[in-house]
């Protein structure tokens, strides 16, 4: 008996070694394959500097900082100039706001309702630590400020200098090159980075829509997975993303203008701009009207195959409409394009296509 009981305890001892070191090879492959981070991501798609967009990304953040405990906001910004707003945080004024504010003109961020979104949060989760993960933007600026900053300080030889200066060359190469797929891979491999690095924190992240779609491919080439495409593979269910965008839909029109096209006018509703600058350096903004009772007039003018996705309008597009589409370059000059909503699609998605005017 003492003989069997003995060998029934070997075999029992080796089942478990065995499933032991089973469960530990899955612990450490699963960890391996989720970037050593078992942290939940919830990530929001937005357009950007629209107030009820940016109301509605306050209210969960302070949600997470107040009822969860989250410390950790990642942004669709450079890593040093989130470093910049990290050291205001802590300042007893704003003078660092209000610099960053000025090297954002001409951008999205250029608005009062970015600075007081930023303000709010400094007042009402003041422990808030800002994750910039975006190539190198305002990098003869902001970028160039900072690294002056750390040399004044004494951290000329620290890891945030070498990283502001690896997101400058970042930053750098974007613009000479106009690369966008570029800028798409980049910004995972630097969320990965600083996700990652926070060993098991959940985090909120706060980025334009067209880098937040779990099955979207990049925005401007279609070419690669766009960066929750990509973090989604990297992380699984452990990513968290919601689309935003519906808030800035406008029901109603900044105003009324009169817009000629050929020899007649027509009533135009104007619904106001959005910003390029981000994803398109040569551009800086483009401005939507809708004119009124003028689909007849249109509907058979050849065109040109160049389409525009329904989410990039900031109002409700339907079937039948006429579009004109101002688009201001970065040297001031502005191209006028018109569109026509004929219902079509284009890679599932619903578009309006430019069409000809003779």
């Amino acid at each position: 008996m003492k003989t069997k009981w003995k060998k029934k305890a070997v075999v029992a001892m080796a089942v478990a070694v065995a499933a032991l070191l089973f469960i530990g090879y899955f612990i450490i492959h699963f960890s391996t394959k989720r970037g050593h981070s078992s942290g939940e991501i919830f990530l929001y798609g937005e357009q950007h500097s629209v107030e009820n967009i940016l109301e509605k990304e306050f209210e969960l953040w302070s949600s997470y900082y107040h009822n969860n405990g989250m410390r950790d906001l990642f942004v669709e910004l450079p890593y040093y100039t989130a470093e910049f707003m990290n050291i205001w945080m802590k300042s007893d004024d704003d003078d660092i706001l209000d610099s960053l504010y000025q090297d954002w003109d001409g951008t999205a961020m250029h608005s009062q309702e970015v600075y007081n979104f930023y303000k709010r949060i400094k007042s009402d989760c003041p422990e808030t630590v800002f994750h910039g993960t975006d190539v190198g933007h305002q990098y003869g600026t902001t970028g160039a400020r900072f690294l002056e900053y750390l040399e004044s300080t004494g951290q000329r030889q620290s890891d945030l200098y070498k990283l502001s200066e690896e997101n400058i060359k970042q930053g750098q190469y974007y613009y000479q090159h106009s690369d966008n797929i570029y800028r798409e891979n980049t910004m995972v491999e630097n969320f990965i980075w600083e996700f990652d690095s926070l060993n098991g924190i959940d985090v909120m992240g706060i980025y334009g829509s067209a880098h937040t779609g779990t099955e979207a491919m990049d925005y401007m080439t279609s070419s690669v997975p766009c960066m929750a495409n990509q973090l989604q593979k990297q992380y699984g269910n452990a990513l968290h993303t919601e689309d935003l965008t519906s808030l800035a839909l406008m029901n109603e029109p900044y105003r009324t203008d009169t817009i000629k096209v050929g020899e007649k006018e027509y009533t135009a509703l104007y619904f106001g701009k959005t910003d390029l600058s981000a994803v398109l350096p040569d551009y800086q903004c483009r401005e939507f009207w809708r004119l009124e009772n003028a689909y007849d007039d249109f509907k058979d003018n050849s065109t040109t195959g160049n389409v525009l996705l329904y989410n990039n309008y900031p109002m409700e597009i339907e079937t039948g409409q006429i579009f004109v589409i101002d688009y201001t370059k970065a040297d001031g000059t502005v191209v006028r394009e018109y569109h026509r909503s004929d219902g079509n699609t284009w890679q599932g998605s619903s578009v309006t296509e430019e069409f000809v005017v003779k």
